[in-house]
């Protein structure tokens, strides 16, 4: 009876604290946002489905309302997440450095000290893209005064590539836009040439190869060489099995992405995005295939910004170190 009575006393005490933890935990979101936005980039780029599929993720999972928000890209997500306007973002480590020194050419002069990193997301390839009838089939066959589609303005492809490309001696006419919009122009003869910088495989240039024959453009060993000497990125292979279109590899260069929120945002809050983030890499697969790099591995390719505390929190109960100069 003695027995008996104990286990009973054990699992009413068990229930009690079980209860207790279930409104502890209930309480510590009290300082939560209601809702949220993730900053991405616009339709028809990998950031846009890739946020979205994340925004949607945690509000499933947390019981918030959230979503993605179209925007310009990495170096307007820094600002909007600094300013507050959005509580999370996606950033390439380039525009991020220059936003975090002051030299974003959204706000000169105003550094964003107010972003943390979250967690890696993946790597942008810079690549391009024309019509197979262009007769366009490397960098060197881009004739003088191309129009070339670099992305929507302040992106990480248009900060960015044409920049490269002069670098590489290409004179062209430089345009703006969305991902799928300049798909479109490309299709219809308006623009020359695509200079994408966006995760694998870029949904606008899927949807190109199914509707007309493309070349997808490599650098060469040598152009390759030279961009890396002048820019922020690392050598990249562009898979054969990301494309219908690619027999073998491509050679290209690519910068290295991150999830991010305002630094002041709640540390529980941040805590558990992180921890659903990176605890269920198979859910985050199935948001875009790109997202089999976002894994805790990879937070040594953030060098820039420092770790959310919530963030922090994460992956040092789960053995990872994160630098002390990347800690607020």
């Amino acid at each position: 009876m003695r027995n008996a009575t104990s286990r009973i006393l054990a699992g009413t005490l068990a229930g009690s604290l079980l209860v207790a933890a279930s409104a502890s935990a209930q309480s510590d979101r009290s300082d939560w946002p209601e809702s949220f936005t993730v900053g991405t980039a616009s339709q028809g780029g990998t950031y846009f489905v890739y946020g979205s599929g994340w925004a949607n993720l945690i509000a499933d999972e947390l019981g918030l309302s959230g979503g993605g928000e179209v925007t310009g890209g990495p170096t307007q997500n820094m600002a909007l997440v600094h300013s507050g306007d959005v509580a999370l973002g996606l950033t390439t480590m380039g525009p991020a450095a220059e936003a975090l020194a002051g030299e974003s050419p959204l706000a000169p002069g105003v550094p964003m000290d107010n972003v943390c990193a979250l967690f890696p997301m993946y790597e942008t390839p810079f690549s391009i893209t024309a019509l197979e009838g262009s007769g366009i089939e490397s960098i060197s066959d881009i004739p003088e005064g191309a129009r070339i589609g670099f992305g929507p303005a302040a992106s990480t492809s248009d900060t960015y590539f044409p920049a490269m490309l002069e670098t590489l001696g290409v004179e062209f006419d430089r345009r703006n836009g969305g991902w799928s919009d300049l798909g479109g122009q490309l299709q219809d003869g308006l623009i020359d040439v695509i200079a994408f910088a966006a995760g694998i495989p870029i949904p606008a240039v899927s949807q190109l190869e199914v509707q007309t024959d493309v070349n997808i453009i490599e650098f060469t060993e040598e152009e390759q060489a030279k961009v890396l000497e002048e820019f922020p990125v690392s050598e990249f292979q562009i898979p054969a099995s990301t494309y219908e279109t690619l027999e073998e590899d491509a050679r290209a260069v690519s910068m290295w992405n991150f999830t991010i929120a305002g630094c002041d945002l709640p540390e529980d809050f941040v805590y558990e995005v992180t921890k659903l983030s990176l605890e269920n890499n198979d859910r985050m697969r199935d948001v875009h295939r790109s997202a089999a790099t976002s894994i805790p591995e990879n937070i040594k390719y953030n060098k820039v910004l420092p770790f959310h505390p919530g963030a922090v929190r994460w992956y040092e109960e789960n053995g990872y170190e994160i630098p002390d100069d990347l800690k607020l």
